[in-house]
């Protein structure tokens, strides 16, 4: 097949990039699903063994993946293949394109939930009729179609004028609305007790081997490693640009828009008598119902629904952009119309995961729903099975020398800690989540 070669976009600047990155990782998994796995999980505990995992695990793999793609200034297929060129090193990149399409399929299902929110936020009508809004067909479908659209627009107009330019206003904007609820919640009466929830250690929890289990797993779904969308992003810089750095103030900024998420829930949680362990249902369910009679819930529940608006849509830019990458060089197609053919193919697999709590209830895989098996699939095997080659093979396959001299490590005990975590620590962090997965199926 002809590959079709064009003249490689780049960042503005490296901190495009990092603010690109943040909206990547800065998505529903810090702002909906983290606070009620912490909720689950017994609060600040929990929190403590997560910020490890992220430094431990998710950091070296963040510099790993950009380091492959600035090297090869390619696609993630087209990365891994010229670096590699025999199984299974050369599937990484192609398992990291499915995977993040796979991800983006269900993704997407979930942001329309929040787009419908905050569209009844806006026009005054809030309520928390959750459960006959997903049980519908055509509602579901409508509002996953409007989030993929706009990531569709976005993607189109390409990484300065698209990616860059969106991710330029949305998160600083997302980190002033999370500033602005987490100071809300924290001035309301009874606040205190999720404070103490959030931030004061439960050391008990800490003998329970599932909080680490569930704290990797979190830091992987958090910053969304392991499906190459670093290759992507870090193909679009330029040669000079130091990854150390930018990973770092990466990892910083998704956990603390996770922690202000967290300050910005729990005391309002506590502070009305709510169950914090709720589950997935406290974004969609619990606070919709505090919203309606909390002074000033309107105005709270627009600010709160914006924010998960907004970071859905940062994140599915990243994921869609891997196979609109891809799309560009094996068919010659502008990014218009590799991102329409791309967004249109994804939408479409999402579908089931839209009626999954509807039309096709029913439908059981391996006793999930549709949603829920898509979900599990991806966070707990295809991410941390991407992650777990990435690290092996960054660490191992590619050899220290050209990997360092690609992460343009200047510190020589940074760079021997780098190469040890990747070669020992990750994989036998992910080996453990990957297990415990496959187990559970």
């Amino acid at each position: 097949m002809t590959v079709y070669h064009r003249v490689r976009e780049r960042w503005a600047s490296r901190g495009g990039f990092v603010l690109a990155a943040i909206g990547s990782a800065a998505g529903l998994g810090n702002i909906w699903r983290f606070p009620y796995v912490v909720g689950e999980h017994g609060g600040a505990a929990f929190v403590l063994v997560y910020v490890v995992c992220v430094l431990l695990i998710g950091v070296p793999i963040v510099i790993a993946e950009a380091a492959v793609g600035r090297a090869t200034q390619r696609d993630p297929v087209a990365a891994f293949r010229s670096l590699a060129p025999s199984p299974p090193w050369s599937m990484i990149g192609v398992l990291g394109t499915v995977t993040v399409s796979l991800v983006l399929a269900f993704y997407g299902a979930v942001a329309g939930w929040t787009a419908r929110f905050l569209f009844q936020a806006l026009t005054g009508g809030l309520d928390a009729d959750f459960g006959s809004f997903v049980a519908g067909a055509w509602q579901p479908l409508f509002w996953q179609a409007v989030m993929m659209a706009a990531t569709v627009a976005v993607i189109a107009g390409g990484v300065r004028g698209g990616i860059e330019r969106c991710n330029r206003v949305l998160i600083p904007l997302l980190g002033a609305i999370v500033l602005g609820l987490a100071v809300f919640s924290l001035t309301r009466d009874g606040a205190g007790a999720g404070v103490r929830f959030f931030l004061a250690p439960d050391w008990r929890a800490l003998l329970r081997a599932e909080v680490y289990l569930a704290a990797m797993g979190q830091a992987f779904f958090s910053l969304g490693v392991g499906a190459c969308v670093f290759v992507a992003y870090g193909s679009y810089l330029g040669r000079r640009d130091g990854l150390a750095r930018s990973a770092g103030a990466i990892a910083t900024g998704d956990t603390l828009i996770a922690l202000l998420a967290g300050l910005a829930i729990f005391p309002a949680v506590f502070a009305f008598g709510l169950d914090p362990a709720a589950g997935p249902q406290l974004a969609f369910v619990t606070l919709p119902s505090l919203f309606a009679i909390m002074p000033g819930g309107a105005a709270v529940g627009a600010l709160f629904f914006l924010l998960l608006a907004a970071a859905a849509l940062t994140s599915m830019l990243s994921m869609l952009e891997l196979p609109v990458a891809w799309l560009t060089r094996r068919t010659g197609w502008s990014r218009r119309r590799a991102a329409i053919a791309a967004g249109v193919v994804i939408y479409l697999f999402g579908v089931p995961a839209s009626l999954g709590f509807g039309p096709w209830k029913a439908v059981s895989i391996g006793g999930r729903g549709i949603l829920a098996m898509m979900d599990y699939a991806a966070s707990n095997v295809a991410l941390p099975l991407g992650g777990l080659l990435i690290a092996l093979f960054v660490g191992w396959r590619w050899g220290p020398a050209r990997a360092l001299l690609a992460a343009g490590l200047r510190s020589r005990k940074l760079a021997r800690i780098w190469i040890w975590l990747l070669r020992v620590v990750a994989p036998a962090a992910i080996g453990l989540i990957f297990l415990r997965a496959v187990a559970v199926i």
